[in-house]
């Protein structure tokens, strides 16, 4: 008896449905409540491809319909936007979606403009290289003449790509050249900061602690550096300020270094293709004079290495993860000084750039007390630390 009520029940309710939909329109029978609102129950995202300008997102929308039948809401219209520390990356929509009785997937693509990730950069640099990642995304019904919000996504993001340049190991600086003995100076302590960031060009002010053994003074005729991010090359420059070291002495002596903006979009590409993951290397050389003898000494010890990895959308490791409302993505690191440093870090094309510019350093020497430094082998240490709105078709 309970299983023929249950039955019957079901039917008349379905049958029932039916007369009201005929009798009065979707419309009204969404007014009665005899049928119930869509929903968003999740969203999923990921990158799908990259080229030189854009970069492909592929998203799926689970709309839920919790009627007993299916409803062809034919004025359905699906939309949802990508925002990184507010600024708008990418917009999608999708028009004419039919939705039968559960959860269905709605597929959408969309592209990111690669020319947004220079300001997207600055934005994460000047916010202590943090991103707060939001994707919303609704459904509006022509015929129900409401729209109805997905749960807000949102991630955080956040790298440490400098700290592992801060170091007291005490290196050696050697010309290895017959004219002068080595080592022709010591480096007792470097250490990093990012400075100011414009939509041009982003500083990071270094300091170097440096002492000269010898009994004559050193002088620093220049000081190059040159910046790499997976083997594109996003600035490199000199000094334009000779400064000495006094013999026997030691000076602070602090340099500011740029990352052309221009560079972004095109190691945007390379992150991506990477699976988000990035070599970042700085190289540096000084033009030294030395009892006499000029100079120019590459400075291996000070070459800076440190890989990150970013996870956008938090499902990297998992093909098709599902991201879910206030989901934090903390980063990870494993630094080796040398200097060489390595992280893993959580974030995330191409503008094709040629060129390479070249900025003029900015230096500043600091006198400090006469220190004697002893020699010291530098060794190998590890620690742990780091819109353009299109439809879903016609994307590259």
């Amino acid at each position: 008896m309970g299983l023929t009520s249950a039955l019957f029940g079901g039917k008349l309710r379905i049958a029932l449905v039916a007369l009201v939909l005929v009798a009065a329109g979707v419309g009204g029978a969404y007014a009665t409540g005899v049928i119930g609102a869509p929903s968003v129950d999740r969203v999923d995202n990921r990158f799908a491809g990259v080229n030189e300008t854009a970069t492909v997102i592929e998203t799926d929308l689970y709309v839920s319909n919790p009627n007993p039948l299916s409803a062809n809401l034919s004025g359905l219209e699906v939309d949802y936007g990508v925002e990184m520390n507010g600024l708008l990356m990418a917009t999608g929509e999708k028009e004419g979606v039919a939705i039968g009785q559960g959860t269905s997937a709605v597929p959408l693509r969309t592209t990111l403009e690669n020319e947004r990730i220079p300001e997207w950069w600055v934005s994460h640099i000047q916010n202590g290289e943090h991103t707060d990642l939001v994707v919303d995304a609704n459904v509006s019904s022509e015929t129900l003449g409401r729209t109805f919000q997905a749960p807000e996504i949102t991630r955080s993001i956040d790298t440490d790509l400098l700290s592992a340049f801060n170091s007291t190991e005490t290196r050696e600086i050697n010309a290895n050249s017959p004219l002068v003995s080595d080592p022709v100076l010591y480096v007792n302590e470097t250490s990093a900061e990012w400075g100011e960031s414009t939509s041009e060009r982003t500083a990071l002010e270094l300091t170097f602690v440096v002492h000269n053994p010898k009994p004559y003074p050193v002088a620093v005729s220049e000081l190059g550096y040159d910046i790499s991010m997976n083997d594109v090359d996003v600035g490199e420059g000199t000094t334009n300020s000779e400064y000495v070291i006094p013999p026997q002495s030691t000076e602070t002596i602090e340099a500011t270094t740029y990352i052309q903006n221009d560079k972004l979009d095109e190691w945007w590409v390379s992150h991506l293709e990477r699976d988000q993951t990035t070599d970042l290397r700085i190289d540096f050389y000084a033009n030294l004079d030395a009892g006499g003898t000029t100079l120019r000494v590459p400075l291996d010890p000070l070459t800076y290495e440190k890989t990150f990895e970013t996870d956008i959308f938090g499902n990297k490791a998992a093909s098709g993860g599902n991201e879910t409302a206030d989901e934090t993505a903390t980063a990870t690191e494993t630094t080796t000084a040398t200097e060489t440093a390595a992280e893993t870090a959580t974030t995330t094309s191409t503008a094709t750039a040629t060129e390479t510019a070249t900025d003029t350093a900015t230096t500043e020497t600091t006198s400090s007390e006469t220190t004697a430094t002893t020699t010291a082998t530098a060794t190998t240490t590890t620690s742990s630390d780091g819109g353009t709105t299109t439809t879903d078709d016609g994307l590259l």
